[in-house]
């Protein structure tokens, strides 16, 4: 799997093995105690058919200062700037800079399902019982 890039500096993983691609922040903001902005990247990418794009927090910032993504599905067709919907969930301003990486795209290849209109479903053990059905924790 090749992923092309184009981006104002290199991106890449930060250690051997790693799952995510770094990705850097374009511009300098603060994000406000429990504010969300979107963020850009300047980063563009060509993923390979077959495969996605998933953007994610990164681990430190999340765990530390409560900085969160809240979307991010990259398409192979899109070839436009990665921009982050990045929330802080702490009541402290957090201080973004530009260069500051920000979130890490993993890519992941896809299933694409076959979509079939029906009038009802199977039934399950499970049946239609929502979040918290299967039991405490």
């Amino acid at each position: 799997m090749n992923v092309k890039y184009v981006a104002g500096s290199e991106i890449g993983y930060s250690k051997p093995g790693d799952a995510g691609i770094d990705l850097p922040s374009s511009e300098d903001l603060v994000l406000k105690g429990g504010e969300q902005a979107l963020v850009g990247t300047s980063v563009r990418v060509a993923i390979d058919e077959g495969y996605v794009g998933l953007v994610w927090d990164r681990s430190g910032l999340a765990a530390k200062h409560g900085i969160t993504t809240m979307a991010g599905v990259i398409d192979s067709g899109y070839r436009g700037e990665i921009k982050v919907v990045l929330r802080n969930m702490s009541s402290e301003d957090f201080e973004i800079t530009k260069g500051m990486r920000i979130c890490q795209l993993l890519i992941q290849p896809v299933v694409q399902a076959k979509l079939t209109k029906v009038e009802s479903l199977d039934e399950t053990h499970r049946g239609d019982t929502g979040f918290g059905s299967t039991g405490h924790n």
